[in-house]
C-alpha cells in the first residue's frame, strides 16, 4: 500500500494521480482511496479541492461522495470502510494509494490500533459543556491530562476535544496513546510526504482560498444549506463552510469571510505539518521536484523490495 500526505495545498492528488499513471503504465493496477475527511461529503466539492469525474483520469477512486451533509464523520467508521476497500483493491491485485492530508484518518488506517468505544451519558455531558461554554474550558482539561493530544487536537476543534476526553475517562489512559510511538503497520506500506517551504506554502494557500471563493463556493453552500448543511455536526464546521455560511447570515463579510478562511487554513496546514513529521518512516519529496514522480516511483519500488525480503 501508498500513502501520499502533507499539508493541504501540496499538491498531493496530482502526485497519486501520476504515480497511479506510471504503475498503470508498466502493468499494474492502481486505485485511488480519499483520506481527507470532508470530501467524504457530497456536494462539498470547492471548498475541499475534490478532483471531478473528468479531473480523476478514469482512475478508480473510492470513499468520495460517501456522506450527506447531515451525517457525522468518525473516524472509526472511516477506518472500517477504508480498510475494507483497501482490502478489495488488493484482492484485485492492484496498488491501493490513499491519499489525504486528515492525519488521524490517514493513520488509523495505516497503523494497527483500535478505537475505544462510547459511554452516550458522559458524551452528552461533554457536549452539553461544548455548547454552554465553547471548547477553551474542555481544551484547559484536556491540556492538564494529555498534553500531547491537547497540542495535536488545538483549542478549537470542540467535537476532537470531546472525543478526547471521553476516550480518556473510559480507558483511564491518555487518547495520545491511541498513536503509540513505535508504531505498528496495518499492511505494509510506503508513505511518501510532501513538502514545501513555509514562505512559499502560506501564499500558495492564500491564493487557493481566494479561488474557493471565485469559483462559486458560495453558491456551492446556499446549494447545500436546503440539504442540511447547517445542521451537518462535521460539514458545518468545515473550513470555508463555516466562514461561507456566515457570509450569507450576513454576520461576517465577504473580506471578512475570505481572512477568516485564509487564516483557519495556515493554522490547519501548520498542524498537518506536525502531524505528518512524527512519521519516522515517510519518505519526503519536495512538492516542486520535476523529477517527483520519478522519486516517488522509486520509493514505491524501494519498499515493496524491503517489504518482500
Amino acid at each position: 500500500m501508498v500513502a501520499i500526505v502533507g499539508p493541504t495545498g501540496t499538491g498531493k492528488s496530482e502526485l497519486s494521480l501520476d504515480l497511479a499513471e506510471r504503475l498503470i503504465q508498466r502493468g499494474q493496477s492502481a486505485e485511488i482511496v480519499n483520506a481527507d475527511a470532508m470530501q467524504l461529503y457530497r456536494g462539498m466539492d470547492i471548498g475541499t479541492a475534490k478532483l471531478s469525474v473528468d479531473e480523476r483520469r478514469g482512475i478508480p477512486h473510492h470513499l468520495l461522495d460517501v456522506l450527506d451533509v447531515t451525517d457525522e464523520a468518525t473516524v472509526a467508521n472511516y477506518q472500517t470502510d477504508a480498510r475494507r476497500a483497501i482490502d478489495e483493491i488488493l484482492a484485485r491485485g492492484a496498488v491501493p494509494i490513499l491519499v489525504g492530508g486528515s492525519g488521524l484518518y490517514v493513520s488509523s488506517v495505516v497503523f494497527d490500533f483500535k478505537f475505544p468505544g462510547t459511554d452516550p451519558e458522559l458524551r452528552a455531558q461533554l457536549e452539553a459543556e461544548l455548547l454552554a461554554n465553547g471548547p477553551g474550558l474542555l481544551s484547559a482539561r484536556l491540556k492538564e491530562v494529555d498534553p500531547v493530544a491537547a497540542s495535536r487536537i488545538g483549542s478549537s476543534n470542540g467535537r476532537r476535544i470531546v472525543r478526547a476526553l471521553e476516550v480518556i475517562a473510559i480507558t483511564g489512559q491518555p487518547h495520545s496513546a491511541a498513536l503509540p510511538d513505535e508504531p505498528v503497520y496495518w499492511r505494509p506500506t510506503c508513505t511518501l510526504g510532501l513538502t514545501v517551504d513555509r514562505a512559499e506554502l502560506t501564499p500558495r494557500l492564500d491564493e487557493r482560498v481566494l479561488r474557493m471563493w471565485a469559483s462559486g463556493l458560495l453558491g456551492e453552500v446556499e446549494q447545500l444549506i436546503p440539504a442540511g448543511l447547517e445542521h451537518g455536526v462535521t460539514a458545518s464546521r468545515a473550513i470555508g463552510y463555516a466562514q461561507a455560511l456566515g457570509q450569507l447570515h450576513g454576520t461576517l463579510t465577504e473580506a471578512e469571510a475570505i481572512e477568516q478562511t485564509q487564516q483557519l487554513t495556515r493554522r490547519y496546514a501548520r498542524r498537518q505539518v506536525s502531524w505528518f513529521k512524527r512519521g519516522v518512516d515517510t519518505r519526503w519529496i519536495e512538492s516542486a521536484s520535476a523529477d517527483r514522480v520519478e522519486q516517488a516511483l522509486h520509493l514505491v519500488d524501494q519498499s515493496a523490495a524491503l517489504a518482500a525480503t
